[in-house]
């Protein structure tokens, strides 16, 4: 028989070598998984099926995705942002080619860090202290000036300050007080002498001894001396800008001057003026942007505007910042087809406009390491998105909501499922399907793709349906 011929006692094999066994073995196998695959497929819909005809249509749930919701930006400015109290204080210049020029300066009182003994004194000198947190531009022979001046209006802790409001001056100031060189990428404590060995200013302080006492039901020296506008001075050619912080951490002083004086039998004592007391002085950041001074890009000449330009913008020191409309959500809301829906994911995926060069071969130095959102209610309050705060106490880094940059796929993602839901089930239309891309504190500046650019915003939104 043909199946025995494989097995022919013979010492060559020039006949048959695969067994009509083996061959009928193998199909039997490939039929088995066929029918295996059909019966689980089967089984599979007929699990879907079970019930269906007992249970009412409401109760079934449907889970789509899309990410092809309508989304446009817009580059925006708006000058009249409030700085008072901001945690970081900027002093400087800064310049982009992007952005222009950007200069910065503070206003702050300045308070007596403990009573005066009202004993007679002779001031010897006055020097000033600064924690600088951050350091950007000049050169290592490039001297930097800094100059603060006698504010002619006293500031309040409960009055809202703007960056472009004009600061009045007595005309007492300050000047040319050098800096020395910082070292970059590190927080530098520094000691600076003031001109005359700050004798005049010390004088100038302490002219009236009775008013060197603090009330909050009659005028005190916050009314006496009103506070200091702190300005520094560089060349457009070689910009620099330095921040620091006048909040207290409530344990040290960082931010303040000191008094040196003698009395009458030569005993030395120290007096402390403090810019970041722990009973907090009124302050504010003062910022200009002149975007004409540009040399790439179209100079901000589209910013408020419903111009769709293929970039967008996020600039420092309140400059400009994106607007996001996202009128596919407002689509959505209004669709009542849709019924009610839970939110599954809604996430934001913002590409960066970066282009490796010689001088500037990676993207991290060059970006803001984080970007916040914020949206805007129909009255014009602007609060930043709910997301945000979804963390736990202990996340600082408010790992939920991202928003930082990828540095691999040249992206800022941003996790709103809590915000759209909001949207989505605000009968009142209170909400505005806005938000804003916005930098907090931060001397950075990031250019985005947008509209008709190959990579622009994505919204990839996943809900469930009920």
């Amino acid at each position: 028989m043909i199946f025995m011929t494989r097995y022919y006692n013979r010492s060559r094999h020039t006949h048959r070598i695969v067994s009509v066994s083996q061959n009928l073995f193998r199909i039997f196998l490939a039929s088995l998984f066929v029918m295996i695959t059909f019966l689980a497929s089967s089984c599979k819909k007929e699990v879907l099926k079970i019930g269906g005809d007992i249970l009412p249509e409401g109760d079934f749930v449907a889970i789509k995705s899309t990410d092809t919701l309508s989304i446009f930006s817009y580059t925006m400015y708006d000058d009249s942002a409030r700085t008072d109290l901001s945690p970081v204080s900027y002093l400087g210049t800064d310049y982009d080619p992007y952005f222009g020029t950007t200069t910065a300066g503070f206003v702050s009182q300045i308070r007596l860090s403990a009573k005066w003994d009202g004993q007679p004194f002779t001031v010897d000198s006055m020097k000033l202290f600064l924690h600088i947190l951050t350091n950007k531009g000049g050169g290592s022979d490039v001297v930097n000036t800094l100059s603060f001046s006698e504010i002619a209006n006293q500031i309040y802790l409960d009055t809202a300050y703007y960056p472009n409001a004009p600061v009045p001056l007595t005309g007492f100031s300050v000047t040319d007080v050098t800096l020395p060189a910082l070292r970059a990428d590190t927080i530098n404590d520094i000691e600076l002498n003031l001109p005359g060995k700050g004798v005049a200013f010390g004088n100038y302080l302490t002219r009236d001894t009775t008013k060197l006492f603090y009330n909050n039901n009659a005028p005190d020296f916050r009314s006496f001396f009103k506070g200091l506008y702190f300005q520094l001075n560089s060349s457009a050619s070689n910009p620099f800008l330095i921040s620091l912080s006048l909040v207290s951490d409530q344990t040290t002083y960082y931010n303040y001057f000191v008094l040196f004086t003698h009395d009458t039998t030569g005993t030395t004592k120290q007096y402390s003026f403090l810019l970041d007391a722990k009973n907090t002085n009124a302050n504010f950041n003062v910022f200009s942007h002149d975007f004409s001074t540009a040399t790439l890009g179209d100079k901000m000449a589209h910013r408020n505007t419903t111009y769709r330009d293929t970039l967008s913008y996020v600039q420092c020191l309140n400059g400009v910042y994106t607007k996001l409309y996202m009128p596919g959500l407002k689509n959505v809301k209004n669709d009542v087809s849709l019924g009610k829906i839970a939110i599954n994911r809604a996430r934001l995926v913002v590409p960066v406009h970066f282009k490796a060069t010689v001088s500037n071969p990676y993207i991290t130095p060059m970006m803001p390491t984080q970007l916040f959102l914020r949206y805007r209610t129909k009255s014009g309050t602007k609060y930043t998105v709910p997301d945000y705060t979804l963390a736990s106490t202990v996340d600082l880094a408010h790992s939920f909501f991202d928003g930082k940059l990828d540095s691999i796929a040249y992206v800022y993602n941003f996790n709103i499922p809590e915000y759209v839901q909001e949207y989505l089930e605000d009968a009142t239309n209170t909400l505005e399907p806005e938000l804003d891309i916005f930098q907090g504190t931060g001397i950075k500046n990031a250019v985005l793709n947008a509209n008709k650019n190959k990579s622009s915003v994505k919204f990839e939104f996943t809900y469930t349906k009920f």
